[in-house]
């Protein structure tokens, strides 16, 4: 268990993300490294050096955006980047729930920390603070264009470090000033570029990132499962994924897949043999290895691209400070780029949305065959009811399922092949970034949804062929354990019932499964 975490701009990883996101404030604690000091505090310097001098900079003696001609007096500074914070706090919708606030917190410190934004170690501890002590920003989910970065959420993230806006503390939402109040903190007055290196980045669709790439990675590990569960249930066969095969075909996540399932089935006695009037099964059980491969393949690279940008600087401007010769002065440069566009992950997360819903219409497809009669070829009877007509079994819990594939195919649409232009044309492309972010997190819950559907149905299945094959007969090894604890929830159905219940039974044993990555 991770109990410290000493953050510093360079190696944050997505099990501390994962940690600090699902933990409770100051479990673990974090802190800024010493190095990762020297780097914040020397480019705070530069910040203050450059006005000294009178040097024009974007976004510390300029206004924003396509106010970037319009040059700020050294004295009002300080109210531009406080009306940064202020004039940027626009989003609406929900509100981001608490992991994964905790989440955007991490690491936009931890990109502060890295040393090239000009935020002072003052205002760089106060988020790290907050985060110990459970001092959540109320930040809505909508408003991000993806470029330049996430700005209107992370103004709301922003403002609580001034004591405005709203927060979360020990459950109950407040005013931020009375959130800091209450936590033993004061609010900052922001200095030159604070404001600009609070609301400008990509953290927002990072964070939402890594935590549902974390999911997807579970989530495709339990559609093994549940394809192997299904399998059982209509009495398939496992010679589709045998190795030989796949070693023919050598994607390196289609051969793991086709590992996984010949292991979840190790020891089946509900599977067949050879048959040589039934020689193969459809698709969507012969095909597994192929198509859960392919989608981990998406799953891989938005896990790889992560984690580069968990520790990338994604700010605009960055500060360059060269060591000054002996005897001379250091030379401060002030860089504008452009590391705050989401494109990157935009196209990560369409792709993994589509490999997600992918996931769910081939589970929905085997809950199809696992409740047509006919499909099955007479293995279990229709709906999986034993007195179809008079009960209509599991048939309108094929529809729910079919329901969420509907919606995961129109959110799949990508929306990274979209961009409007903003601030008077001056940021004529943007990413969408967080857009892609939430649909993907829509269609990873959808997901959830429907495998448990499979499940449900799958695990009735199976109790349906026990009667035909004998109550001693055991499940794989991998299999079993996810049928007892559907079972130790949820009964076998014998007649109509409320099934909502039952649904939501088997949810949470979903639930479960995901989360344990997280622990």
């Amino acid at each position: 268990m991770i109990s410290e975490i000493a953050i510093n701009g360079e190696s944050l990883t997505f099990e501390q993300v994962l940690a600090v996101a699902y933990g409770r404030p100051g479990e673990p604690r974090v802190e800024l490294d010493e190095r990762a000091k020297a780097n914040v505090n020397r480019a705070a310097a530069a910040v203050d050096e450059l006005l000294e001098r009178g040097e024009v900079a974007y976004g510390i003696t300029t206004g924003f955006g396509a106010f970037k001609d319009k040059i700020i007096g050294r004295e009002q500074v300080e109210e531009l980047q406080r009306n940064i914070v202020l004039s940027h706090a626009v989003g609406v919708g929900d509100a981001f729930d608490v992991p994964t606030v905790r989440a955007i917190m991490l690491i936009r410190a931890n990109t502060l920390a890295r040393g090239f934004s000009g935020i002072r170690l003052e205002t760089l501890e106060l988020i790290l603070e907050c985060l110990n002590r459970g001092v959540h920003p109320v930040i809505p989910e909508k408003g991000s264009l993806g470029a330049s970065g996430d700005l209107a959420p992370l103004a709301h993230f922003a403002c609580v470090l001034i004591g405005e806006g709203r927060a979360e503390f020990r459950g109950e939402v407040m005013s931020a000033a009375e959130a800091l109040n209450q936590a033993g903190l004061s609010p900052v007055s922001l200095k030159a570029k604070e404001g600009l290196a609070l609301t400008n980045g990509t953290t927002v669709m990072t964070a939402v990132g890594v935590l549902e790439t974390a999911k997807a990675i579970r989530l495709a590990d339990l559609a093994d499962v549940a394809g192997c569960l299904s399998l059982e249930a209509l009495h398939g066969t496992v010679s589709a994924f045998d190795e030989r095969i796949h070693a023919l075909r050598p994607h390196p996540r289609q051969i793991d897949t086709a590992r996984s399932l010949r292991k979840h089935l190790e020891g089946s006695e509900f599977v067949r043999g050879f048959d040589p009037a039934n020689v193969q099964d459809a698709y969507t059980l012969r095909c597994i290895p192929q198509v859960h491969g392919a989608c981990r393949d998406a799953v891989a690279y938005a896990e790889w691209l992560l984690k580069i940008e968990l520790n990338s600087v994604t700010d605009n401007p960055l500060i360059f400070v060269s060591e000054p010769p002996e005897g001379g002065t250091q030379n401060i440069e002030v860089i504008s780029g452009g590391n705050f566009h989401g494109e990157p992950l935009a196209l990560a997360f369409d792709y993994l949305t589509i490999a997600l819903a992918e996931l769910g219409n081939i589970s929905e497809r085997r809950v199809m065959r696992l409740t047509d009669e006919s499909s099955n070829a007479h293995v279990l009877p229709a709906f999986l009811t034993e007195n179809g007509g008079l009960n209509s079994g599991f048939m309108i819990v094929q529809y729910t399922a079919a329901a969420l594939c509907t919606e995961n195919k129109v959110l799949a649409h990508p929306a990274s092949v979209d961009t409007i232009p903003s601030s008077a044309n001056v940021e004529d492309h943007v990413s969408m970034g967080a857009t892609a972010a939430l649909k993907m997190r829509q269609v990873a819950e959808n997901l959830a949804n429907i495998l448990s559907i499979e499940l449900f149905c799958a695990a009735q299945g199976v109790d349906l062929r026990k009667v035909q094959i004998g109550e001693e007969k055991r499940l794989g090894d991998g299999t079993q354990e996810i049928y007892e604890g559907i079972r130790r929830r949820v009964p076998f159905i014998r007649k109509d019932e409320y099934m909502k219940g039952h649904m939501d039974e088997v949810l949470s044993v979903v639930r479960e499964f995901v989360s344990r990555r997280n622990d």
